[in-house]
C-alpha cells in the first residue's frame, strides 16, 4: 500500500493505493497559502492514515513546478508560489522522518494515465494539462521520461509565435499564452470586451458570434500538439485539466493537430483522461514504484 498526496493551489488530496492499483482511502482537504502549515498538514495526514492502515506507507507526493537538479528548491511553481525556491522535498524528509518521494504534477497525470487510465496499452505517452496553465509529462514503458535539465514534456512553453505575446516565464509566445484557460478568457475579453469562463463560451454558444475565438484555439491547439508529434512521436497523447472537457478537442482538435504534422498519416489517437482530477494523486501514490 502506497499514500499520493496532490498539493494543488486550492487543495491537497490524498490516496491510499494497495498492490493493485486499487483505492483504499481517498480525500480532499484546503491547501494553505504557507508554506510551513503544507508540510504540517501532510504530515497530519500520513500519521493518520500510518495509524489507519497500521504500518508505515512509502509516499508521493506531487505538485507544481520541478526541483531544480542542481539546488533542490522548487522552480517553475507559479500557481504555488509559496513553493517557490523552496527545498520542499527535504523539508518533508525531514519532518516525516522518511523518504518522500517528489515530482512535478503533469509528469504524474501521465504516469497514473499510462499505468491505470487511458493509455494503459501504449508504450510512449505524453499526458497533457489544459487548464489554468498549460503542463505535460512524457512516459516511456510506464517510467517517467524527465530529461537531463528535468524539464521534459514542458510544451506549454515551446514557441508558438515569435514575438508573440509575453509569458510568465520571460519569453515570448509560448503555447500557454495561447490555449491555457488565462490565455483564452483573455482573447476573449480582447475580442468582445466581456469576461467570461472557457466553459461559458463553449456551452452557451458565445463562440459563434465570434468564430475566429475558437478558428484561433483549434489553429494553436493543432500546431502546438504536432511539433510534441514531430519530436517525440509518441503513441498516445492523453489530455487532462479543465480543458479536455472540451468534446471538439477529440475531433475538430484532432483534425488540426494531424494536418499541422509532418507525416501525411497520423496514427497517435488523442485520448481524454479516465482518471479526472485525481489523475495526479493517483501517479503520486505511484512514485515509490516508478522513480
Amino acid at each position: 500500500m502506497q499514500i499520493g498526496i496532490d498539493v494543488g493551489a486550492t487543495k491537497i488530496e490524498s490516496v491510499v493505493l494497495d498492490e493493485k492499483g486499487n483505492e483504499s482511502h481517498r480525500e480532499r482537504t484546503d491547501c494553505p497559502k504557507d508554506y510551513f502549515q503544507i508540510i504540517k498538514t501532510i504530515k497530519e495526514i500520513n500519521k493518520k492514515l500510518e495509524k489507519e492502515f497500521n504500518k508505515e506507507l512509502p509516499i508521493g507526493v506531487c505538485h507544481p513546478g520541478i526541483h531544480s537538479p542542481q539546488t533542490g528548491l522548487v522552480k517553475n511553481a507559479p500557481n504555488c508560489y509559496w513553493l517557490e525556491k523552496k527545498p520542499f522535498q527535504n523539508d518533508l524528509r525531514k519532518e516525516l522522518g522518511k523518504e518522500v518521494f517528489c515530482e512535478n504534477d503533469a509528469n504524474c497525470f501521465a504516469l497514473a494515465e499510462a499505468t491505470l487510465g487511458a493509455a494503459k496499452k501504449y508504450n510512449v505517452v505524453f499526458g497533457v494539462i489544459l487548464g489554468t496553465g498549460c503542463g505535460g509529462g512524457i512516459t516511456m514503458l510506464k517510467n517517467i521520461h524527465r530529461g537531463s535539465n528535468r524539464i521534459a514534456g514542458e510544451w506549454g512553453h515551446h514557441c508558438l509565435h515569435p514575438g508573440g505575446r509575453d509569458c510568465y516565464c520571460g519569453n515570448k509566445g509560448c503555447v500557454e499564452s495561447y490555449i491555457s484557460g488565462t490565455a483564452l478568457e483573455k482573447e476573449w475579453y480582447d475580442l468582445t470586451g466581456e469576461n467570461h469562463t472557457v466553459t461559458d463560451i463553449i456551452e452557451k454558444g458565445l463562440y459563434k458570434k465570434h468564430p475566429e475565438w475558437k478558428e484561433n484555439f483549434l489553429k494553436n491547439f493543432g500546431r502546438g500538439l504536432a511539433n510534441v508529434i514531430d519530436i517525440l512521436d509518441p503513441h498516445a497523447i492523453v489530455l487532462g485539466g479543465g480543458l479536455s472537457k472540451i468534446d471538439f478537442l477529440y475531433t475538430e482538435g484532432r483534425d488540426s493537430v494531424y494536418k499541422e504534422t509532418f507525416s501525411k498519416i497520423v496514427r497517435t489517437p488523442i485520448l481524454k483522461n479516465k482518471l479526472g482530477d485525481s489523475a495526479g494523486v493517483f501517479g503520486a501514490a505511484m512514485l515509490s514504484d516508478y522513480m
